[in-house]
């Protein structure tokens, strides 16, 4: 009998030991986790890099309500036209297989945004008159897109460059044999237009031989409102 209760209190001995150690685990467990769980939440949230935003005709802002969005390139020597983007849309471009030598141009509906023509006139070996008769059928508040491809100036004579004038630009009196030049204007603007650049051809300053660099201007058209 005695060794029997001695067993007893041995198993009794056992469990106890056992159920505290179990206990202590427990305990331990809940206590890591809760430390884990604790250190997560203090952590800064790392999240991966934002892309930036994507703007109409890639444009390095947006434009504000009743704008059009726009982008104009020149030509690059001889060899790539120009291009030319308005909300998104691309006008003219040597992918569009639409551009030429000379002054290529697009007309676009000042009120609604929509492309109306496009066409290119050689200013090199080319007739400046179909090109007078183009601008002149021109109807009020068309926006006139324009960008030189190699050479946009012999041929162009003081009537054309009187037209462009109107249109509100400033640098074509000047313009001159493979000079690079890109325009944007309108018909009855009856102002200077401040979308214009213009450089001369020069050997001092030319970036390929015999021809100046690209020009590229980005900005906003205000939308003509209705009379």
């Amino acid at each position: 009998m005695v060794r029997a209760g001695g067993v007893l209190k041995l198993a009794a001995l056992i469990l106890v030991f056992l159920l505290a150690v179990f206990m202590a685990f427990q305990l331990l467990e809940i206590n890591v986790d809760f430390k884990i769980g604790s250190m997560a939440k203090s952590l800064p949230v790392v999240t991966g890099p934002t892309k930036p935003a994507i703007h109409k005709c890639g444009l390095s802002k947006a434009c504000p309500a009743g704008h059009f969005a726009f982008k104009v390139t020149s030509g690059a020597a001889s060899v790539v036209g120009p291009r030319m983007c308005l909300e998104d849309k691309l006008l003219m471009s040597g992918v569009k297989n639409n551009v030429g030598r000379g002054i290529n141009i697009a007309l676009v509906n000042g009120r609604t945004g929509e492309a109306l023509k496009t066409a290119y006139f050689d200013m090199w070996a080319g007739d400046v008159a179909p090109f007078i008769k183009f601008l002149k059928e021109i109807e009020d508040g068309t926006i006139v897109m324009m960008a030189s491809f190699d050479d946009p100036a012999t041929k162009l004579n003081d009537e054309a460059r009187a037209i462009i004038a109107d249109f509100g630009s400033t640098a074509v009196g000047g313009l001159g044999f493979r000079d690079n030049w890109i325009f944007v204007g309108g018909k009855g603007i009856k102002t200077k237009s401040p979308f214009e650049q213009h450089i001369k051809n020069s050997a001092d300053t030319n970036k390929y031989e015999g021809w100046p660099e690209v020009l590229e201007m980005e900005g906003c058209v205000p939308q003509r409102q209705q009379e």
